[in-house]
Order: C-alpha cells, then structure tokens, then sequence
C-alpha cells in the first residue's frame, strides 16, 4: 500500500504498509565500525532489510555490502568512498566522532564532529532521489546551542569541506573545547538547512544523546573536566544509555515512519536537557 501525497511542487510515494522496513534501500553509515552507536544502528538495519556501505576507520560488526577505511578529516577521501559505491542512495547515518582534547586537537574534533558530516551530507544527497533522508549524531552537551545561533551561521553557510576547514581554522576562540562546539553546530546545521534539502525532498535531522556507554564515554571517563558530568547527563532515567537505544532513534527518524519529519533536534538523552531547562538539573556548561 502506498500513498501519494501531492503539493504545488510534485508528489512522493510513500511506504505506509512496512514503514520502519529498509528495504530495497541502500544506506551509507559514517562511523559504522567498532562498538559505538554508529555500530549499533549498522546491525539494527541489517535487521530491517537494508544494504549497508560502512565509512569508518574501524571495521563494522557485521558483514556488510561495503566497508572503506576513511578519515574523515580528508575531503578527497570522503569523496572517493561515495564515488565507490554505485546507485542510487536512500539514507546517511552520520555517527562518527571524537572527544576533543586532549585525545584531539580542537581543529581536528570540529572537522571530524562537524565539517565532516556536514561534506557528506553534500555528497549523499547529490545522490538521493525524493524521500531521502540524513540523521546526525550531536549530544547534549551541545544544549547551549540556543545561546550561539548567531555564532555558528556563517560556519554552517559554507559550501564545502575547504571554507568550513578555513573558518574552523580561523575561529579559536569560538571552537574552544572542541566538542561542545562542534555539537552546537551540527544541530544549528540541522534546524537550519532542512528547509534546503527540503526543496529536494530530502530529510535532515538529528539526535542529542545524553551519556552513552560507549569507547568514546570511556575517553571522557579519563578526562578530569568532563568526567564530573557524565552521570549528569543520564538525566531522569538515571543511567547511561546503550548504543542500541541510540541507535532504534536515528533508524527511525531516516525511515519511511518518519516521512514528515524533518529540522528535528531529537532528545535522547534521557531526560537530561529537559531538566536543565526546567530548573530541576544544574550544570554550568560555561560561558562559550
């Protein structure tokens, strides 16, 4: 069964009849290796029927249709993976990232957490048809985003991998920290540019985690100034989630059952923003 919703500009199909099911389409998971929640959602779509392309620097879980060792800190490199995979594109998970300092340098984690999705999104969706979609992973550590909007529009206006590198380059100030920044971005990114991919018929949101036991909560474990606020972050459930719990979130939302769903900053954080913006959590997440 499918249904056909007409507008002005044209009309799209749309599957009602299996609507979280991926099948017949092809995906690209960034970040899809190792043990994190980029892993997870790689066998959650295996699961539903879908073709998976793996972009990571560690290898996925599970077999998949392809896999390509990429930095994504080198735009050539993205770029030729994507050129690899033949067809028609239906998904991007954007699910990689890294810590900041002091396993990263500032410039690197905001190329990696931003200017890197930012590139393939671009890429991605170059080759996607209508009812494409894309779902990126931010955090709740970027929950001063709100504060920043002006701060970030001219970094998320840039038109490719080069100018968001030079603006990165040329904002220390602004990047300090590297993490919270990049999240920040990413979601101004999100609510800002849907209305672009929309004219395409193309999707863009994204997930806000709260602490998530993954390899990289073990790098902010290790970090005096970070590891103060992780169990904060578990917010009203009062436990850190899964990369599963992560990951059911973003299928959904680049999934069919999500068809008019679009510029959404998706709380998954157990509660943990929501509280902080009620007054019932306190954290100084700085000045920025």
């Amino acid at each position: 069964m499918r249904s056909s919703g007409d507008t002005q500009q044209g009309s799209q199909e749309v599957n009602l009849e299996l609507p979280f099911r991926y099948d017949g389409k092809r995906v690209v998971v960034s970040g899809g290796g190792g043990g994190g929640m980029g892993a997870a959602a790689v066998e959650q779509l295996s699961q539903l029927g879908a073709e998976i392309h793996v972009l990571d620097l560690r290898e996925p879980p599970i077999e998949v249709a392809s896999y390509r060792a990429v930095d994504l800190r080198d735009p050539t490199a993205m770029e030729a993976a994507v050129d690899a995979i033949d067809g028609t594109l239906h998904a991007l998970f954007n699910c990689a990232g890294v810590p900041g300092p002091p396993f990263f340098s500032d410039v690197d984690t905001m190329l990696v957490n931003f200017a890197a999705p930012h590139h393939l999104a671009r890429l991605v969706a170059a080759r996607m048809t209508e009812g494409g979609a894309i779902c990126t992973i931010s955090s709740a550590a970027g929950a001063g985003w709100l504060m920043h909007i002006d701060q970030w529009k001219s970094l998320i206006a840039t038109e490719s991998f080069a100018e968001a590198a030079a603006w990165i380059e040329g904002h220390p100030a602004e990047i300090a920290g590297g993490y919270a920044p990049s999240k920040e971005a990413i979601i101004v990114w999100t609510l800002h540019a849907a209305i672009d991919y929309g004219e395409r018929r193309i999707r863009l949101n994204c997930i806000t985690p709260g602490t998530t036991q993954t390899p990289m909560a073990d790098q902010f474990d290790q970090m005096p100034e970070t590891a103060q606020y992780a169990d904060l972050f578990t917010g009203a459930l009062r436990r850190r989630s899964l990369p599963a719990e992560q990951g059911w979130p973003m299928v959904f939302l680049n999934s069919d059952a999500a068809s008019f769903i679009t510029g959404a900053n998706l709380s998954t954080d157990g509660g943990a923003v929501g509280a902080m913006m009620t007054g019932r959590l306190v954290i100084d997440l700085g000045a920025g």
